[in-house]
């Protein structure tokens, strides 16, 4: 794995590279991942633009890019700003992202391991509390992806009346979610989720996704994010490992790790596993996903 330091877009950033895939990593803000992507082409993430560090240190930037948070969402407790400097350390065969506890009492850190000369990457978010209380928590991973792409959701696994009489999927439905709006596509198998930059009503759909995985596929390309679930576990908002939100300029493609009440000085962590690759066709059917994704998903 490859790592330099850099001038990017006006911060102070850390490039690690494969040979295929490369990661740009803010320094002067964070926990952040600000570019995503294979060397040498487009950026996957929303950025931003201009790229630049806030007036006022104290109030919450919205820079793009991957980032860490902790559900469930709440005003003061979610978006503590992350606008101070971070620390990069280089681990050998992965490299570690460190943020100064925040004003919640919380510190985030991002381990980034890239497999030698391949289009995978692995990311484990880890929460330390450093208050003398217990914090409850969920482990909350958000990229936000560019736009004019298209989410997709797993369901569980389909099944047939009269034989399957007891419900075994889950859904969440914000306030503001109309279920009528055209961005939504739904199948037997799959809940499509494409983004409209013209349209600019806020959208978001949670839910239970035991199979591990989230895609979005975007101008042929598709990125694939995998992780855990724990069938018994409890996770925040109505039960969601996965959410989605849109808006007009972005799409936020969000996983979720169970909630734990974690103790002073105790941490917790929640890894995923990121697979890009090219030439992939629209996804605009149940059929397409299982020609272009699954193959992808079980490789």
């Amino acid at each position: 794995m490859y790592i330099e330091r850099l001038n990017y877009s006006g911060l102070n950033c850390y490039r690690l590279a494969n040979g295929v895939l490369e990661l740009i990593i803010t320094g002067d803000v964070g926990p952040r991942i600000i570019h995503f992507g294979f060397i040498g082409d487009r950026n996957e993430f929303y950025q931003a633009d201009p790229l630049a560090l806030p007036a006022d240190r104290s109030a919450w930037q919205l820079y793009g890019g991957h980032r860490l948070w902790h559900a469930p969402e709440a005003a003061g407790r979610t978006t503590v700003p992350d606008n101070a400097p971070i620390t990069v350390e280089d681990h050998g065969d992965f490299v570690r992202i460190i943020q100064p506890t925040d004003a919640a009492g919380i510190e985030k850190q991002i381990d980034v391991r890239l497999t030698p000369a391949s289009n995978r990457v692995q990311l484990t978010h880890r929460l330390i509390n450093h208050n003398l209380w217990g914090v409850e928590l969920a482990v909350w991973a958000l990229s936000v992806m560019n736009p004019s792409g298209t989410a997709v959701i797993p369901l569980p696994p389909r099944g047939s009346h009269p034989d399957d009489l007891l419900p075994n999927a889950t859904l969440a439905i914000w306030p503001y979610v109309d279920l009528s709006d055209p961005r939504f596509g739904f199948g037997r198998k799959y809940i499509r989720i494409a983004h409209n930059p013209h349209v600019s009503t806020p959208l978001k759909l949670g839910a239970a996704v035991p199979s591990g995985w989230i895609a979005y596929t975007n101008a042929d390309h598709l990125l694939i994010k995998q992780f855990e679930y724990a069938a018994d576990a409890a996770y925040p908002d109505l039960g969601s490992n996965v959410e989605v939100f849109a808006n007009d300029f972005m799409l936020e493609l969000e996983t979720l790790s169970p909630l734990v009440t974690l103790a002073p000085t105790a941490s917790v962590e929640h890894v995923e596993r990121w697979t890009l690759v090219k030439d992939v066709p629209e996804v605009a059917s149940d059929d397409a996903i299982d020609r272009c994704v699954l193959p992808v998903v079980n490789s």
